[in-house]
């Protein structure tokens, strides 16, 4: 999986766990398969509830990279000079 690092830079994945993880990731109703809610997110997704600071402070930074970003791109690039 030479692609795993995309994983770990994608504000959509890290959107998705902590929706994911923020709704469902408490839960102890059980599955049909003798599984509760949160072993399951666990086990397939790899999502855990206790690291839901983690996500909320990569979200804010993601957040706060690309306002800092758009910032100097409108600072540095000047279209409107000739």
């Amino acid at each position: 999986m030479w692609w795993r690092w995309y994983y770990w830079l994608s504000p959509v994945a890290w959107t998705l766990n902590g929706m994911v993880t923020s709704q469902f990731g408490d839960l102890d109703n059980m599955l049909e398969s003798g599984q509760t809610v949160k072993e399951f997110i666990r086990s397939y997704f790899g999502y855990r509830h206790d690291l839901l600071w983690v996500v909320a402070a990569v979200v804010i930074g993601f957040d706060v990279f690309f306002a800092l970003m758009f910032g100097v791109g409108i600072k540095v690039l000047n279209f409107q000079r000739r």
